[in-house]
């Protein structure tokens, strides 16, 4: 029979290796979210733009689980030394965060699909040579689909709306497609799926949402050149038209509109207060935004450890009925002993001093090199067998390396 065991211990690795990122990912999420909300509301609550924006700083988040500062820096690996012993030994930890993980993306992405299921079952008219599913449940209008984008209008908008309205209608989920905003919101979900464990970024969802409509209705008035007194009546007549307590509205993940009255006003209370914006400068914003936001991930990738790390270190251990480790001292150890890809050099009469001063009897093991995924957790390192009673100044010990197992080649790239 095939041995599988190395299945559950890849499983158990890969279960501690990532739980050790995301709940240091999960920390910063908790400090960063309070920093936008509070951004939101005392400096940016009249600055549309920049209040969407804030949300793009949350693209940091899922990086800097690897950064040096939880290893190097002293008051940092302090305040979170406990978290990572605690996820790097306790495996049925690890294992509940990958489950809460598994469950968090089937309620979901399994809402994304029930949606996408039940809008390719709709009835499909055209406006304006645009194709839009006509849905005869009482939701506002929205948007479904990433690659190939499926805007819904309720049946009832479709009867009661003039031309002109319906065009607005549509403007107005074609301009959350057109900026992006389906994406935003998939990476919003991937991230609340792997950040589980902080409530908030569900809790503060609506917020998220509510910045991107608020850009949209900017975006979408000054487009159409209409007043906006013009585009809010539009809004109020929606309101009238559905029920914003339908208990049958699918979960419009992509911006549907508000469904609660006080978010309508809200709303309201934006585009009274519109005033026309420049253009140039929203992009310059954006793209500064773009340019800071690579900066940042450039500096976490500098200052954060390498998928795989090189290990330099030596150890010489000893069994004598029992493993005992005789000394980890790298820098001692490095005078007598060197390596290359295929030998062990070890100058014989300074370490079998250095083993008699230790009295280091048995069988000796020296181990070195290899590599490390992150200190401490996991990685692998070459060994070989030392025999006394060469007389050669310097003893060539050959070995066969462990790295170029495929197991080993697989831990690298995870």
């Amino acid at each position: 029979m095939p041995d599988w065991s190395w299945i559950g211990s890849l499983l158990d690795f890969c279960a501690a290796y990532y739980t050790t990122q995301l709940v240091r990912c999960a920390a910063f999420s908790f400090v960063l979210i309070g920093l936008v909300m509070l951004l939101r509301k005392m400096l940016f609550s009249r600055r549309t733009f920049i209040r969407g924006l804030l949300w793009s700083s949350f693209l940091l988040i899922p990086f800097l689980g690897k950064l040096k500062l939880f290893y190097e820096n002293e008051a940092v690996a302090i305040i979170t030394g406990q978290i990572t012993h605690g996820t790097m030994t306790c495996l049925w930890a690890d294992r509940i965060y990958m489950a809460g993980i598994l469950i968090a993306a089937v309620c979901i992405f399994g809402k994304r699909l029930r949606l996408r299921k039940s809008v390719a079952g709709m009835e499909r008219v055209s406006l304006d040579n645009i194709v839009v599913s006509v849905t005869d449940m009482n939701v506002t209008p929205f948007t479904v689909g990433l690659f190939a984008p499926k805007i819904v209008i309720p049946k009832v908008m479709l009867e009661n709306y003039s031309r002109e309205e319906l065009r607005s209608v549509i403007q107005h989920e074609r301009t959350h497609i057109r900026l992006g905003h389906l994406w935003f919101g998939l990476a919003w979900d991937v991230l609340r799926c792997l950040l589980w464990v902080n409530p908030f970024l569900t809790v503060c969802q609506k917020q998220f949402r509510a910045d991107m409509e608020d850009i949209c209705d900017r975006v979408c008035i000054q487009g159409s050149g209409r007043a906006a007194h013009e585009y809010g009546m539009v809004l109020l007549k929606t309101l009238k038209l559905l029920s914003s307590e339908s208990e049958t509205a699918p979960p419009t993940v992509t911006y549907a509109g508000e469904r609660e009255f006080a978010d309508m006003k809200r709303r309201m209370g934006e585009i009274a207060g519109f005033r026309p914006y420049k253009k140039r400068m929203c992009a310059g914003m954006a793209a500064a935004a773009a340019l800071m936001i690579a900066a940042m991930l450039l500096a976490v990738h500098t200052h954060s450890y390498a998928r795989c790390n090189e290990n330099r270190d030596i150890l010489v251990g000893k069994y004598d009925g029992e493993n005992a480790v005789v000394s980890c001292d790298t820098e001692e150890l490095s005078r007598m002993i060197s390596y290359d890809d295929k030998y062990v050099y070890v100058e014989r009469e300074a370490f079998e001093k250095f083993l008699i001063e230790n009295n280091a009897e048995g069988e000796i093991w020296i181990v070195f090199g290899g590599f490390y995924k992150l200190p401490g957790l996991a990685g692998a390192a070459e060994s070989c067998i030392y025999e006394s009673g060469s007389g050669d100044r310097v003893v060539q010990i050959p070995y066969e390396s462990i790295l170029d197992n495929w197991y080993m080649e697989l831990l690298k790239l995870l």
